[in-house]
């Protein structure tokens, strides 16, 4: 192993024990730090030589590329803990990033459905899927996914002991590990019965084969063990197509963003509303109150007397023209 690798394979071990980052954090970081690492090597340099000028030279290549601003933020913020990490340790005596600005990250508002269509989305899922099972579990995925604004690594993964005993609160583990409880409406907790009382009929006729039982809610028989991400974000194309959706338009992400969004329009306090959704800093739930407010601007521009009677003198149409 070269000493590059050592040391970020060191930085990776220490980020997972000492901080608990959870894997797809920690794979993030490796594939950015092992850019930096080749591009390095590419220059006749290593991380235990690098200076500032050449990071920023790193940075430039990586614009060069063409890579998204918030892609080359990413990296630079691996770089910068990995230097951090390698000054803390004495693995070197200084460290080269610690003044470097990075290009910051594009702040566009998260893509929301309406609750209309969201709603669309819970009726095609009730009626999608080859099979009974199929069609319960598509339902009671979209339910909890809607219900609690869960990241879809934390809904495919969710352990079956979370569901036992018809819960009005759900046990999520998050980023990092940290764990949040989330309260479940009453169709999710109807969509959760039905679907896990068809699961363990099923898992119990396969313990009866002599299959191994499986701990998670929505199991699989791929080597993860349970539903992928990739699939459900395959699902939830399907069920797009199924509701008359414009599949460009729905992600899990976007069932996230769109649970945020109707409660905080329904009244929910921010400072609930980052509880729920195991934000760190409520920084990151504020972007809602933007979507919020452009959402409110569109509706006054839309309906309010002075906006209708203005397109109206300037020649343009309204829904209430001609009525």
């Amino acid at each position: 192993m070269s000493l590059g690798r050592h040391w970020i394979s060191s930085f990776l071990e220490a980020q997972a024990a000492e901080l608990g980052a959870a894997r797809n954090t920690l794979e993030a970081y490796a594939r950015d730090l092992k850019d930096f690492d080749d591009w390095l090597a590419d220059t006749g340099q290593g991380l235990d030589t690098a200076d500032a000028a050449q990071i920023e030279a790193y940075l430039v290549h990586c614009d060069a590329q063409g890579l998204a601003r918030s892609t080359r933020a990413r990296r630079l913020s691996a770089i910068k803990q990995l230097f951090r990490f390698a000054f803390e340790e004495r693995l070197r005596d200084d460290n080269p990033a610690i003044r470097i600005k990075g290009p910051g990250r594009d702040h566009r508002l998260p893509k929301t459905l309406s609750e209309d269509e969201v709603e669309r989305l819970l009726d095609a899922a009730r009626g999608h899927g080859r099979t009974r099972a199929d069609r319960l579990r598509n339902t009671c995925l979209m339910e909890l996914l809607y219900a609690t604004g869960m990241r879809v690594s934390e809904l495919v993964a969710l352990p079956v002991s979370a569901a036992r005993g018809d819960p009005d609160m759900l046990l999520i583990r998050g980023k990092g590990g940290k764990e949040r409880m989330v309260p479940l409406s009453s169709d999710a907790r109807d969509a959760l019965s039905t679907w896990l009382t068809d699961r363990d009929a099923r898992e119990e006729a396969a313990r009866a084969k002599g299959k191994p039982a499986s701990p998670y809610l929505f199991p699989s028989t791929g080597k993860a063990g349970h539903l992928t991400r990739h699939r459900f974000y395959m699902l939830i194309k399907e069920l797009a197509v199924a509701a008359g959706i414009s599949p460009d338009k729905v992600t899990p992400h976007t069932l996230r963003h769109a649970f945020a969004t109707h409660l905080l329009s329904n009244g929910a306090d921010l400072r609930a509303i980052q509880t729920l959704l195991g934000h760190a800093d409520v920084a990151t739930t504020e972007i809602y109150t933007h979507v919020l407010e452009e959402r409110l601007r569109d509706l006054v521009q839309q309906h309010h007397p002075l906006a209708l009677a203005a397109r109206r003198k300037s020649g343009g149409s309204t829904s209430s023209d001609g009525q």
